[in-house]
This record gives C-alpha cells, structure tokens and sequence, in this order.
C-alpha cells in the first residue's frame, strides 16, 4: 500500500520531517517527505503491512512545543515500489538532516526545560504552603507561650499578693507580742510594788502584835 499526505501547521524547520523519518524507519516503512514552498510538507510512505500504515498516519499527527499539525490530506494507492528507504528530499538552499536533529534535540530540550520548569513550580508551591504551614506553627506557639507565660506572670503576682499578706500579718504579730512584753512587764512592776507594800504592811503588824503581847507580858 502506498500513503500519501499533505500535511499543514507548523511543520517546516521545527524538525518535522526528521522525527516523520524516524517514524518510518522504526515501522520498516519507505518512501520520502519534503517540503512545499507552500509552506506544507508531503509525505510518501509505502509498506506491505496496513496496520503500520494505519500506525504511521497516526503517529505523523504530531503536536509538541515546536511542532504543530493543524491538517492532513490523506490518500491511498497500490504500491509503486520505487523507494528502496524512507528518507528526506532537500531541495537548494534547504538545510539538510544535521540541522533537523539539532531542531529536535532543541525541541526536546524546551519539553524537558518546560517540564523542569512545571516541577519546579510544584515543588514551589508546596516549599511555600510548608513555609505558611511552619510560620502557621510558630505562631501558635508563640500564642500558647505568651498565654502561658500571662498565667505565670498571674500566678507569680497572685504568690507576691499572699507573701505580702503574710508579711504584714508578720508585723502586726510582732508588733502584738511586743505589746504583750510590755504589758507583762507592767504587770510584773506592779505585782513587785503590791509585794513590797504587803511585806512592809506585814511586818508592821507583827511588830504591833509583839508590841501588843509584851505590853500583856505574854511575852
């Protein structure tokens, strides 16, 4: 079977007619692919297996960071058998296969720069919620120790309150036992002077008493 298509896009100097090769090459297919000068590409793919035809009309449906096939016209015929392999018509002036590889390697650079890219900006992403979710943490704990912190200031003025409490309960015992010092120590005057004064009083009445008896001559 004989395929021929007429294929429009973006499909001249981007590489397209290498990686069509590659394609026919990789199926046992020949035939040949060139350019049009009107800016489409024609492709002339022969082999005795239907189903790689069918595979290689697909697979020439090719869109990509650099290429892109908007249409393809598309006809069959019997063999002609004139292609003994599948390569590229270069017509003067045209640039030649080196140039196409170096295209395709380019475009498989930018997929892979693209791709890189898109992960990169995942791992972006997730950095910066990580970061949000850290600075999310931090901040709580900076709340529950500020809160706590706030208790045990409480707590400490609470423990200040009730020493100063005790303190002054302190001075007022004080101040009472000194009181008590000094009252016992009036008391304790008074009960002397009360002595003494009995004392004497006593002795002056057993004097009278003495008195008394000799004046009876008791004795």
């Amino acid at each position: 079977m004989r395929f021929t298509a007429y294929v429009s896009g973006k499909v001249q100097e981007v590489g397209y007619r290498a990686r069509v090769v590659d394609i026919a090459n990789a199926l046992g297919l020949k035939g040949m692919i060139e350019n049009l000068k009107d800016g489409r590409v024609k492709i002339i793919a022969e082999g005795e297996d239907e189903k790689k035809i069918k595979w290689f009309e697909d697979a020439i449906d090719i869109k990509n960071a650099l290429i892109y096939v908007s249409s393809i016209e598309k006809s069959y015929s019997p063999a002609s058998g004139e292609f003994n392999s599948f390569g590229k018509l270069v017509a003067e002036g045209e640039t030649d296969t080196r140039l196409d590889t170096a295209a395709g390697y380019l475009k498989e650079l930018i997929s892979a720069v693209n791709k890189m890219n898109e992960n990169l900006g995942g791992k972006m992403d997730q950095m910066l919620s990580k970061q949000d979710e850290l600075l999310d943490e931090v901040r709580s704990m900076n709340d529950n120790l500020s809160g706590k912190m706030d208790q045990m200031l409480g707590k400490q003025d609470q423990m200040l309150s009730k020493q100063d409490q005790m303190l002054s309960k302190q001075d007022q015992m004080l101040r009472k036992q000194d009181n008590l010092i000094i009252e016992v120590k009036y008391v304790n005057r008074k009960m002397d002077r009360a002595l003494e004064t009995g004392i004497v009083e006593l002795k002056r009445d057993m004097a009278e008493v003495k008195s008394a008896l000799k004046a009876k001559g008791i004795i």
